[in-house]
């Protein structure tokens, strides 16, 4: 056997290196590209099906990946002993979605989006009980004190609580559990290996979607989807990278963030205003933020056993 047949007949096992500071980076990153995604997102679905959209973002993201994911690793980058793990993951990721826009079609944007950022929550608790990973009082009080920023900001009130913040719930608890289930997958998968899969399923189960409603895009509605899809291939990528190299408690706080950038782009696009609340919680997410990140760079002191 030639080490070329090798190469293409047994993929390389990934090599997890625990590189913090580097993960949350990618975090942040993944934060900001998500963002963006989701304004086009939102501008697309109210001319486009929600399920078309959803496919062109998981088409165009798989196309964007793999020209530059393929050339590297060949065609062995789709080698697997965990296809039933790669097809549950891509199962629960597509319900997490539809229970999200189920939600928002039911209650206040705001109520459901404080009840959606429960999601690290749970992927630290899923983290912390399925992979034995150790959260720490550190890691416990950014969390929580991230979330305290989350509700400062979206302000939910008392109408939180009707049947519409049980499919935003669903939503939190599946999507938390996936960030926990695809940590424990990094064990044997690359960064590489889980996103061209996750892209590949997800274009297939949205694409089943397009013969009950389709609208042929024009060329700018077709530029939007690109784009989006793209940038949401990328972010992807990033946040699987962000997990592959950082324990889940470590990295997940940081998606918080990503109501900055929300906001942000809200006011750009949409005119909405800031108010108190958000500049509070903003600030009181981006502390915890500042804290974990230097909390997790600070050089490790191992002390020698005494002899």
């Amino acid at each position: 056997m030639t080490t070329s047949d090798s190469i293409d007949s047994v993929p390389a096992k990934p090599l997890r290196q625990e590189r913090i500071p580097l993960a949350i980076g990618y975090m942040v990153a993944a934060g900001i590209v998500f963002s963006v995604s989701s304004a086009l997102s939102k501008l697309l679905v109210e001319t486009y099906p929600v399920g078309e959209v959803l496919f062109s973002r998981a088409l165009f993201g798989l196309i964007g990946c793999a020209a530059f994911i393929l050339p590297m690793t060949g065609l062995a980058v789709f080698h697997t002993r965990r296809h039933g793990a790669h097809v549950i993951r891509s199962v629960s990721q597509t319900t997490s979605q539809t229970l999200l826009l189920i939600a928002f079609s039911m209650m206040p944007l705001a109520s459901a989006t404080a009840i959606n950022f429960s999601a690290p929550l749970f992927a630290t608790l899923a983290s912390a009980y399925f992979l034995k990973e150790h959260v720490g009082a550190a890691r416990a009080v950014a969390l929580v004190v991230g979330f305290i920023g989350v509700l400062i900001v979206t302000q939910p009130g008392a109408d939180t609580f009707q049947i519409g913040a049980l499919y935003a719930l669903g939503n939190a608890v599946l999507f938390g559990t996936v960030t926990a289930g695809v940590r424990g997958m990094t064990a044997t998968e690359s960064s590489e290996t889980l996103t061209l899969y996750q892209l590949s399923l997800l274009s297939l189960i949205f694409g089943l979607s397009l013969p009950f409603a389709f609208v042929m895009p024009d060329g700018i509605g077709l530029i939007w989807m690109i784009v989006c899809g793209v940038g949401n291939g990328i972010g992807q990528y990033w946040w699987t990278r962000a997990i592959h190299m950082a324990p889940t408690a470590a990295v997940v706080p940081f998606s918080y963030l990503s109501l900055v950038w929300a906001a942000l782009l809200g006011f750009a696009i949409w005119g909405d205003m800031p108010t108190w609340s958000l500049v509070v919680g903003s600030a009181t997410l981006v502390g915890s933020g500042i804290f974990l990140l230097w909390r997790e760079s600070r050089p490790k002191v191992v002390v020698e056993p005494a002899e």
